[in-house]
């Protein structure tokens, strides 16, 4: 295939949220150093050329909280987030099913979701031209505000199990808040 047809998906675990007593986990919200982590990440996407076209988001506040903080950093490039209910403690199969729905004309993706499912996703995909020190790195450890960023020459209809590169694992953390 053509190199035109290569696409980026980018896979977020939302970033650290606060175990409130009396809060449903759906309702949980960023804590301190989430709000101090989740800007880091629209800086890193901005700073290596990795702006998303379109970003599927949990319905989760803390997943929405991560993407307003990655869309202000994105600023006027930021496109609209698009609220996926199915993606709240969504298994790896559902989150690609709904990755496999993109349009065609989309060619980077930014998906925000939770763990299990965002790391098992990321392994998933690992093709074996993977970047082995990211693809190391994320099956040992997947913290909050973690991010996949994989590569992917074909249809996202089609993207299924080790068929795309992961170039980098991003971790980001403000340094006043650890």
């Amino acid at each position: 295939m053509a190199s035109h047809h290569l696409k980026k998906l980018m896979l977020l675990r939302h970033a650290k949220a606060e175990f409130q007593e009396g809060v449903s986990d759906h309702e949980r919200s960023l804590s301190s150093r989430g709000h101090a982590d989740a800007p880091l990440i629209g800086r890193w996407m901005v700073e290596h050329d990795s702006v998303p076209d379109s970003i599927l988001v949990s319905s989760a506040l803390r997943t929405r909280q991560t993407c307003t903080w990655i869309c202000k950093e994105l600023g006027d490039k930021a496109p609209t987030p698009k609220l996926e209910d199915e993606l709240y403690a969504a298994r790896p199969s559902e989150m690609l099913a709904l990755i496999n729905h993109v349009p065609p004309t989309v060619t980077s993706l930014l998906v925000i979701a939770h763990n299990p499912g965002v790391q098992e996703l990321a392994m998933r995909l690992a093709s074996v031209k993977s970047d082995e020190r990211a693809v190391m790195d994320l099956a040992t450890d997947y913290p909050t505000a973690g991010l996949t960023v994989l590569t992917y020459d074909g249809e996202w209809a089609e993207l299924d199990g080790r068929d795309a590169d992961v170039t980098d694992f991003v971790v980001r953390r403000a340094s006043s808040l650890r």
